[in-house]
């Protein structure tokens, strides 16, 4: 096991890496004159040199990177080139929010998928096909077209949650739930079309196994069999589907939190995109790779834990 984890870790390592060359490369080349940008139009040449060098934009391309990844791996990611505020402190203030919504989402979806993928494999005819049906809508529809829908529904119409704004659960539990709780329910609706299909197609398939009619000829009630047997076995696939989803997850709170005016890490990546704020963008695309890669360590283990096989490959 020790050595299964030390090559996911290993492999991580090498993915944030080159998350960060490419990242690094794809923004220099499209920034322009980031310089002139900050200063305005009216600045002149020489102030706007002074503040090129400033920045260390006007060193070769390799001399930069260097300098920007000697520092990130002790943890500094340097200073917004527009606000002046450490890149640090400006994402970890915003990732507990988008982390926070992100999270019981996936959880959500895991619960839900889980109970309508056994239902319609187990049922099948007309509960099947309504569970088919729900998730070809979650499919169809935008999620920003759920957000909205919910705003309108519970939050103007009905006045039971907030529509725009965020309260920390450090600050208040309830408030945390008022403000985050149709957030979390236009991310989930989306991410239950994925999980409940791989999980109904591989219940389905599991269920058909000649272990299942062994068990059955020994006299083990059906429920036993299917939810400690055969959800084991199913479950594996399901939860690769279920990383998948956490990462579109992820990228999908930067629809939800303009919708919403929540103030996580989707409206400062838009920001800093559209500015051409390298240091944040950075940031932001190595948090993010990180995050990636711990999530799909833990799936990593799940599956290990689940099937021994996994921990071979």
């Amino acid at each position: 096991m020790i050595q299964f984890i030390l090559r996911r870790l290993a492999s991580g390592v090498v993915l944030v890496l080159a998350v960060s060359t490419i990242g690094f490369l794809l923004l220099y080349a499209t920034i322009g004159d980031v310089a002139r940008r900050i200063l305005g139009q009216d600045a002149t040449p020489e102030i706007v040199a002074r503040k090129a060098a400033q920045l260390g934009v006007d060193r070769p391309l390799y001399v930069q990177y260097w300098d920007w990844l000697s520092h990130a791996v002790t943890g500094n990611f340097g200073q917004s080139w527009f606000t002046g505020v450490q890149v640090s402190s400006a994402v970890g203030s915003r990732l507990s929010v988008t982390l926070s919504l992100v999270l019981c989402a996936t959880i959500l979806t895991a619960i839900i998928s889980v109970l309508l993928g056994i239902w319609a494999a187990r049922k099948r005819g007309w509960a099947d096909r309504v569970v088919q049906l729900v998730s070809v809508l979650g499919y169809a529809v935008p999620g920003f077209l759920i957000a909205l829908g919910l705003v309108v529904a519970f939050a103007i119409n009905l006045k039971w949650f907030k529509p725009t704004g965020f309260t920390s659960f450090a600050t208040s539990p309830a408030g945390w739930l008022s403000t985050a709780i149709l957030p979390i329910i236009a991310l989930t609706i989306g991410g239950i079309a994925a999980v409940t299909q791989q999980i109904r197609g591989s219940m389905i398939d599991a269920l058909r196994q000649d272990y299942v009619r062994t068990l059955r000829t020994r006299g083990l009630a059906t429920n036993r069999i299917v939810y400690k047997h055969v959800l084991r076995n199913a479950a594996t696939p399901a939860l690769a589907v279920l990383a998948v989803q956490f990462v579109g997850l992820l990228g999908g709170t930067v629809v939800i939190e303009q919708v919403f005016a929540l103030p996580g890490i989707g409206q400062i990546a838009v920001t800093a995109t559209t500015q051409g704020d390298v240091p944040l963008v950075m940031g932001l695309v190595v948090v993010s790779a990180i995050i990636v890669v711990i999530v799909n360590l833990v799936i990593d283990l799940l599956q290990g834990f689940l099937n021994p096989k996994v921990r071979l490959s």
